[in-house]
């Protein structure tokens, strides 16, 4: 799910190396069971503990052409011979939330916040060879409005490391930090008006296998404390890549996203992109009130 972005202090600390192996896994966990047991996943996280440095990884996974082609025309990508960049994220969520159902793991596998995404697209290769992917907790920080924290995922052909992805959720409790505002400055550039019908939730939940029940329905949404069916940050990502895959390399680039305000389906938004320095900005906002959901960078 979507939030605003908390400013951040120096409180930062890495996962504790506490000697737990790796979970080894021969095929990638069912989903729907994944979102079971995560619904009843407990907490007994204290504010100063340090997260354990779990990992789960798969080997020998491969990418099915089938849901390759429906994830492209979901999220608008053209139909070639390269890879979206957000695809291998879509895939290795399971593994990810292999690690929050664990009991080892201190925090509640449900209500944690998608803050950011930071993808590293590093090399080309060839979408039928096996691919090894690996998910690890990651460093967490204390901030104004909670805990901060990363799961970062690898995935490598043939022992050479080809993309790279770390999300930043946000555990929410109470820190004693101060909160600072800043204000977020969004491109100008060639912005499109786009539709975001009401069953996108529902479309990317057959494809990803993602069944949280804030993304099905306004009925299940408000079971959650949303008002209505949000939209998934990972697929509002990937719709703006597709907007720009003509001006995006096939290997060689990262793109780092922060999720702002939830996109609430259906929805009319505006897409805006523009060079800058670094590369290419690009943000997502609502047509009507002008409150932004995404605000992103292609460097």
């Amino acid at each position: 799910m979507n939030s605003p972005n908390p400013q951040s202090n120096n409180s930062h600390s890495d996962p504790t190396d506490v000697g737990l192996p790796p979970i080894v896994l021969d095929h990638l966990p069912n989903m729907p069971s994944l979102l079971g047991r995560a619904a009843f996943k407990s907490g007994y996280y204290q504010l100063g503990d340090v997260l354990p440095a779990l990992s789960t990884e798969i080997n020998h996974l491969r990418i099915r052409e089938h849901d390759l082609q429906a994830y492209r025309v979901l999220c608008g990508f053209t139909d070639n011979s390269v890879l979206p960049a957000t695809y291998l994220h879509m895939l290795s969520f399971p593994l990810s939330l292999n690690l929050l159902i664990q009991q080892d793991f201190p925090m509640k596998a449900m209500g944690q916040v998608h803050l950011r995404n930071q993808i590293s697209v590093l090399e080309e290769f060839d979408l039928r060879a096996s691919i090894s992917m690996k998910a690890t907790i990651g460093s967490s920080e204390l901030t104004s409005r909670g805990v901060e924290w990363d799961i970062d995922v690898t995935a490598s052909v043939d022992n050479q490391l080809v993309w790279s992805s770390t999300s930043t959720y946000l555990n929410r409790c109470k820190t004693g930090i101060a909160a600072v505002r800043k204000q977020e400055v969004s491109p100008q550039g060639n912005a499109q008006d786009w539709i975001v019908e009401a069953d996108v939730g529902r479309r990317y939940a057959k494809v990803s296998a993602d069944y949280n029940p804030i993304h099905l329905s306004d009925i299940t949404a408000k079971l959650f404390g949303f008002k209505q069916a949000i939209a998934h940050g990972m697929w509002s990502k990937a719709r703006c890549l597709a907007a720009l895959e003509g001006k995006l390399p096939n290997s060689g680039y990262s793109v780092d996203v922060a999720f702002h305000r939830p996109l609430f389906l259906p929805s009319e938004v505006v897409f805006n992109s523009a060079v800058n320095q670094q590369g290419e900005s690009f943000s997502l906002t609502n047509k009507k009130s002008g409150v932004l959901h995404l605000l992103g960078q292609i460097s």
